[in-house]
């Protein structure tokens, strides 16, 4: 691992931007973040660029342009660029497909005239493909234990990773309300500018709206954010700590801020589909965001009956996310994914199986996802709830031919 190839890459095809750049750390919420990033800056009046992954279930959604996915053959057009820089004469560069997908991404970003570009972390920070653009603002999001075989076997080992973004004399925005020290630590070392919640910004609110104050600035009366969940008010918080530190160079109005924040869309994160039964769909995939997934379940009220079609990478902590969420589902619909890193339907049962101890709670191995919620809706009453969540593949699987409205086909027993 390192960032020596795709840099060599990157200077033969000469990217480089002339606008700002956001980049987007953490472990939870680096979605969510760039999300509400773009909608307020476009409603703002930005033209604006934005790269996440991994996808949902094209691959044309991790490039949006003024919120509109890249369009296909310019993404083909990109990858000849990467391809044919990376084989100049006798020296040929091997990238991975992240890094040969970032590049054309960003040579794509760096063509497209854009007033702001926000770049978010595939996985770490300190050696990801997007970490050869120097960021004017970075933000870091919740950090919790993910890809511990990658980044280290602790928050602070993890922290350092994503820490590695920050750069000399400019804005580093550290969203987490705990934030392990490596991070505060590696803000020092480098002379970042350090935004901190809860000591250089923070919020407040009830049940009506909220508000926040940083540095120099504050809003009053916002209404929530579109996107669902009580982690989100966290993540707004970063979102205008970065704005506010970069308004001399991207001024934004209240306005723009209140639309942007009411207007947000992200699907897959605490997403509901009103429906009979109601569905609800997540990409919680670690232990840190199906506890969030969990407590924002038990907000939403009583159901008579919670069903769970869930799908994860072989490599995931399943114990502490199954005990998280264990108490709240009654029938669960384990699923096999299309890639060979995932675990197996049969293995996510038997994993269940051997720390259940709810007499009254079932589950199922199926093939695939859209088999699973196929076996659910069949299960399933009008009142009931369907949670679809883990691996982006699985929530994908599901997305696939649109957002399903579902319709249960017997009534409960009264």
């Amino acid at each position: 691992m390192g960032l020596e190839r795709v840099k060599a890459v990157a200077q033969r095809m000469v990217i480089g931007f002339d606008c700002p750049v956001i980049t987007v750390a953490g472990t939870n919420g680096k979605g969510s973040t760039c999300a509400m990033l773009e909608a307020i800056l476009m409603q703002a009046g930005y033209r604006t660029g934005v790269y996440t992954s991994p996808h949902l279930v094209h691959f044309e959604e991790r490039l949006r342009l003024s919120g509109d996915p890249v369009d296909a053959m310019a993404l083909v057009g990109a990858f000849e660029r990467v391809e044919a820089a990376r084989c100049v004469g006798e020296s040929e560069v091997s990238l991975t497909y992240f890094e040969f997908s970032t590049l054309a991404i960003l040579d794509l970003l760096a063509r497209a005239k854009l007033d702001v570009v926000i770049l978010e972390v595939g996985l770490g920070g300190r050696l990801d493909a997007v970490n050869i653009v120097d960021a004017d603002c970075a933000v870091i999001t919740s950090i919790d234990l993910d890809h511990m075989e990658l980044l280290g076997s602790d928050r602070e080992r993890i922290g350092r990773e994503k820490a590695g973004i920050m750069r000399t004399g400019r804005p580093v925005v550290v969203s987490d309300p705990v934030p392990p020290q490596s991070v505060l630590d590696r803000a020092l070392e480098v002379g970042a500018d350090l935004w901190r919640f809860g000591v250089d910004f923070n919020y407040a609110g009830d049940k009506q709206q909220w508000g926040w104050s940083g540095r120099g600035r504050r809003y009053s009366g916002l209404a929530y954010p579109a996107l669902r969940g009580a982690n989100q008010l966290v993540n707004a918080s970063g979102v205008l700590a970065a704005l506010t530190a970069l308004r001399e160079r991207l001024p934004v109005t209240a306005q723009a801020v209140r639309n942007g924040l009411a207007f947000v869309e992200l699907p897959g994160r605490f997403q509901i589909v009103p429906g009979q039964p109601m569905l609800v769909l997540d990409v919680a995939h670690n232990a840190h965001a199906v506890a969030a997934l969990a407590a924002n379940l038990d907000a939403m009220g009583f159901y008579p009956c919670t069903h769970a079609v869930f799908g994860a990478m072989a490599d995931k902590d399943l114990a502490p996310m199954l005990a998280k969420i264990g108490p709240l589902v009654d029938r669960w619909y384990f699923t096999d994914l299309p890639t060979p890193r995932a675990a197996t339907a049969s293995s996510l049962l038997a994993r269940w199986q051997a720390q259940n101890r709810r007499a009254d709670a079932s589950g199922q191995a199926f093939a695939e996802p859209t088999q699973a919620l196929q076996a659910a809706i069949g299960a399933a009453t009008p009142t009931d709830r369907i949670v679809v969540f883990g691996s982006f593949y699985t929530v994908g699987g599901i997305l696939k031919d649109g957002v399903p409205r579902l319709q249960a086909q017997h009534m409960p027993n009264l």
